[in-house]
C-alpha cells in the first residue's frame, strides 16, 4: 500500500467532531437559553408525571401525561444542541424530576415522604452536583490537552519517523 492510500485510510474513519462543546457555547446568552430548556424540561416531565397519578382516577389526565412526555423530550433535545453533555443534562434532568415529583405527590396526593426518602432524595441530588463536577473537569482536560497536542494533520508513521 502506498504512502497516500495509508493516509487516506487513517483520516478516513475519523469520528466528526461535536458541533458544540459544552463549556464552549460563544454567549452567557446561550448558556442561559440552554439551563432555561432544562428547566422546561423537568417542568413538564414533572406536569407529566404528576397527571400520570390523576389519571389513575380519571383517564382525561393522559392527554396531559403525552403532551407532557412529548415537550419534555423536545426540551431535552434543544439543551442537548445547546451543548450540555448527555451525562449532565439527563442527570440534572432525573434527579430534578424525581425530587420534585415526590415532594409534589406528598402536596397533592397526600403520598408518603418519610426522612429517609428525603435522605435518598438529598443523595441522588448530591450525585448529579458530583457528575457536573467531573464533567467540568473532564472538559478543563480536554482543552488543555487540546490546547497542547500539534495542529498539523501528520500521521503515526510521520510523527515516528517510519514513513516508507
Amino acid at each position: 500500500m502506498s504512502r497516500v492510500e495509508g493516509e487516506a485510510s487513517e483520516t478516513m474513519y475519523q469520528p466528526a467532531a461535536p458541533r458544540r462543546v459544552r463549556g464552549r457555547l460563544g454567549s452567557s446568552h446561550e448558556v442561559l437559553v440552554t439551563w432555561l430548556w432544562l428547566a422546561g424540561a423537568i417542568a413538564v416531565e414533572v406536569t407529566a408525571s404528576l397527571a400520570l397519578q390523576a389519571a389513575v382516577d380519571e383517564p382525561g389526565w393522559y392527554a396531559l401525561v403525552v403532551v407532557g412526555y412529548l415537550s419534555a423530550f423536545v426540551c431535552l433535545s434543544r439543551v442537548l444542541a445547546g451543548g450540555m453533555a448527555i451525562g449532565v443534562a439527563y442527570g440534572i434532568w432525573g434527579a430534578s424530576g424525581v425530587a420534585l415529583t415526590a415532594v409534589m405527590a406528598a402536596v397533592l396526593f397526600g403520598q408518603a415522604l418519610t426522612g429517609v426518602m428525603v435522605v435518598g432524595l438529598v443523595l441522588v441530588v448530591a450525585g448529579v452536583l458530583l457528575v457536573e463536577l467531573g464533567s467540568q473537569r473532564a472538559l478543563a482536560a480536554r482543552a488543555a490537552a487540546a490546547a497542547s497536542t500539534p495542529t498539523s494533520r501528520s500521521t503515526s508513521a510521520e510523527r515516528t519517523g517510519n514513513g516508507a
